[in-house]
């Protein structure tokens, strides 16, 4: 069995390589992806953790990650989230690779975002605004930079500090609303259990990304940013079980599952650019198993045909 780095995963994932493999993968419909299991651990003296188990299967390969998010890691300037993924052949459960899962999270999670903004937003897109800075953040800009040509990028996030992680370039933000007002597309990787980013600051054809959010008491967009946007998702199931930026107005009854015009799969499958200057648009991802293998074959396949070919 292999011993795959993050490295590894990083060399053997360019961002558009990713993004195309996702895009397929979404709309071949040949990969079996049951709901995650989702536990949560308490911890004493800070907000509790989760533990995520997800698998899926295909007629070449079974994986599952298995995660840790500890938003306590914060305080202690140590990555909130942890994760292996294990690959094995369907075919016989052989194990094949044991692959570095928090590259392979950060990676997937990023491409998923600019797969579905490469649908929603702008293509000409020239502002783009991170919130958060953290390891999914990082990634989060260098994916969007592979795919769109931006005259200015900014960062928020609660500790200025944390903004020299970024490159030179990238400016820290000390106005969010004046900001998020002229961005063209909105990034947000945060832990957040309120709203960060509000509606009334989102200029018409605005894209908002949203990504840090994976329970149902979290949220990153006011009810107003998601009440007048054109809503899609990663997957249906995962959004609506766990997303608390769509839960939450559900239940105040400002929007319905209907109003979830598309995930990922219906993207993909339709294929065509549904940019409207006029709207504003929101894709809220939880994450989804299907992304992690996907990722995780990619890396392992090509490692396996570059050993085969020395």
């Amino acid at each position: 069995m292999k011993i795959i780095s993050g490295d590894e995963v990083r060399a053997a994932t360019p961002w558009r390589d990713l993004t195309a493999a996702l895009r397929a993968g979404f709309a071949g419909g040949e990969i079996t992806a049951p709901a995650r299991h989702h536990h949560t651990l308490p911890i004493a003296h800070e907000d509790p953790a989760t533990l995520l188990l997800m698998p899926a299967w295909d007629r070449r390969h079974i994986g599952s990650k298995i995660l840790t998010i500890h938003p306590g890691n914060r305080a202690r300037d140590m990555h909130a989230v942890h994760s292996q993924y294990y690959l094995m052949e369907t075919a016989t459960g052989t194990p094949l690779a044991l692959i570095d899962g928090g590259e392979v999270t950060a990676r997937r999670t990023a491409a998923a975002s600019v797969l579905a903004a490469g649908y929603l937003a702008d293509p000409e897109a020239k502002n783009l605004l991170i919130v958060g800075a953290g390891r999914i953040a990082c990634n989060l800009l260098d994916c969007y930079q592979a795919h769109y040509h931006f005259d200015r990028i900014s960062v928020s996030t609660r500790n200025p500090e944390k903004a020299r992680t970024f490159a030179n370039g990238v400016e820290a933000v000390t106005n969010l609303k004046q900001a998020a007002a002229e961005a063209d597309i909105i990034t947000c990787a945060t832990l957040s259990t309120e709203p960060i980013i509000k509606g009334a600051w989102l200029k018409p054809g605005a894209h908002l990304d949203l990504v840090g959010g994976y329970r149902p008491d979290m949220r990153e967009a006011d009810n107003a940013a998601v009440a007048n946007a054109r809503l899609y998702v990663d997957t249906y199931e995962g959004a609506l079980s766990e997303a608390g930026d769509l839960i939450q107005p559900m239940e105040a009854g400002l929007i319905k599952k209907d109003d979830i015009r598309g995930d990922l799969a219906t993207l993909c499958r339709d294929d065509k650019p549904l940019f409207d200057p006029a709207v504003r648009s929101l894709f809220k991802s939880v994450g989804a198993a299907i992304e992690d293998f996907i990722a995780a074959s990619i890396v392992y396949e090509r490692l396996d045909q570059s050993k085969q070919a020395r």
